[in-house]
């Protein structure tokens, strides 16, 4: 079964040659708390090789907003040394100015000249950004007004947020010309290929530490007879072992408890007994008396960690197979150096296999060999946006561009 996905515009359907144009980017990225210093920059350099492109190819005064963090966390920062990074990556320098909707910010965006970069200050500075409204109310807020009325076009480039509905997100397409951008169009291209492929086997490995979220995927996944093989590492392969009622031992229960997960067996349980095609391990890396074991399911002693020897290579030949690869969440705790191993073999699977693959950002994406990677593999900046997409929900960002292409393009 396919999914429908909108048409969405993009900027090949927008005049934005040397018109000011306002793009919201996603360089939200992980800081150290300690240092300020941005730890990956991924995000960055992924935004700033299209930005690049599109100075090369329209000449536009580029407006470039995001945010980073959060109040009250120690990741909500300036984004001066993101525009740092930007200018590293564009080769072009980026004005950074620490305003966002002022007389200041107002000011920088009127002298704007085609062919420059001006990033405005972190926009979770404004009130407004944190909370999320029907678009039709965030289009009434300062900041839509008072930028609106300085740009002519409003290009969303960050699909990462498009789960939100903050005014940066859904108030702008319905007060100005909006379309996606290069790095949101990449994101569902790849997504479309995935819902609407007909090859299989289709296989999803999904982990990582949202069970809640993933198992919202895999009801999906299963309402539209989308996935032939769901292979669960993790947290959710934990689940739906004790869904199987596979003892996993007290101290891996304890982990399950602890993190608010056992009350979700019901629901694996169920999901297992409509049939879905879920593999789980057969063995685990886990730490025995301090010590790194090998050790399988039934007996299972110390706390698991990482996937075992054995269900990596099955899991491994069952990838070097498959047509379509959807990757999500990393196989062990990569935070500790002898629990990589799970997922770095994974990944060494899709990289050898044929399949069109998807893998999800985050902690996954930071373990990706950038030198492996071709055109068919495709690494997503998305992250929440993903999971939802892929969970059948309608996510906002979507719905905003939808209205906007009725309103200014008589779509």
């Amino acid at each position: 079964m396919s999914i429908n996905i909108p048409k969405l515009p993009t900027i090949r359907d927008l005049d934005i040659r040397e018109k000011k144009v306002l793009v919201r980017i996603d360089i939200n990225s992980p800081i150290d708390p300690d240092t300020g210093e941005i730890l990956d920059d991924r995000r960055i350099s992924v935004h700033g090789k299209y930005i690049k492109e599109m100075i090369q190819d329209y000449n536009p005064a580029l407006v470039l907003i995001s945010h980073q963090g959060r109040p009250g966390e120690g990741d909500f920062t300036s984004l001066e040394k993101h525009a740092e990074l930007l200018s590293k990556y564009t080769g072009i320098p980026v004005k950074f100015v620490d305003d966002i909707i002022g007389p200041k910010a107002r000011e920088e965006i009127k002298n704007l000249k085609p062919g420059e970069i001006l990033l405005l200050e972190n926009l979770r500075l404004l009130s407004e950004e944190i909370i999320e409204a029907a678009p039709e109310k965030q289009a009434l807020t300062m900041l839509v007004k008072k930028l609106s009325s300085n740009v002519d076009v409003y290009v969303n480039d960050a699909f990462a947020t498009a789960h939100r509905s903050q005014p940066s997100i859904v108030g702008f397409p319905l007060s100005l010309p909006s379309c996606i951008g290069p790095v949101f169009e990449k994101e569902i291209q790849a997504i479309t290929r995935i819902l609407n492929s007909f090859e299989s086997p289709r296989i999803y490995v999904l982990g990582g530490s949202k069970v809640r979220e993933l198992l919202r995927v895999i009801e999906n996944l299963m309402r539209n007879k989308l996935a032939d093989r769901i292979l669960a590492t993790g947290l959710l392969a934990h689940l739906f072992l004790v869904a199987k009622g596979i003892d996993i031992g007290v101290e891996n229960m304890k982990v399950l408890e602890e993190k608010g997960l056992l009350p979700l067996v019901p629901r694996a349980r169920y999901i297992l007994m409509r049939g879905a095609p879920i593999e789980t391990p057969i063995d685990f890396k886990a730490k025995v008396n301090g010590e790194v074991r090998n050790v399988y399911v039934g007996e299972i002693r110390g706390v698991i960690k990482d996937l075992g020897e054995n269900t990596v290579k099955i899991y491994g030949d069952l990838l070097r197979d498959a047509k379509v690869i959807v990757m999500r969440g990393p196989a062990g705790v990569i935070e500790e150096e002898e629990f990589r191993t799970g997922t770095l073999n994974l990944l060494e699977s899709v990289y050898r296999s044929n399949a069109f693959t998807l893998i999800a950002g985050g902690h996954l994406g930071s373990m990706v060999d950038e030198s492996r990677l071709n055109n068919r593999i495709h690494v997503s900046t998305g992250g929440n946006a993903l999971l939802l997409f892929l969970s059948g929900e309608e996510l906002p960002a979507l719905k905003a561009m939808e209205l906007s292409s009725k309103m200014f393009l008589g779509w």
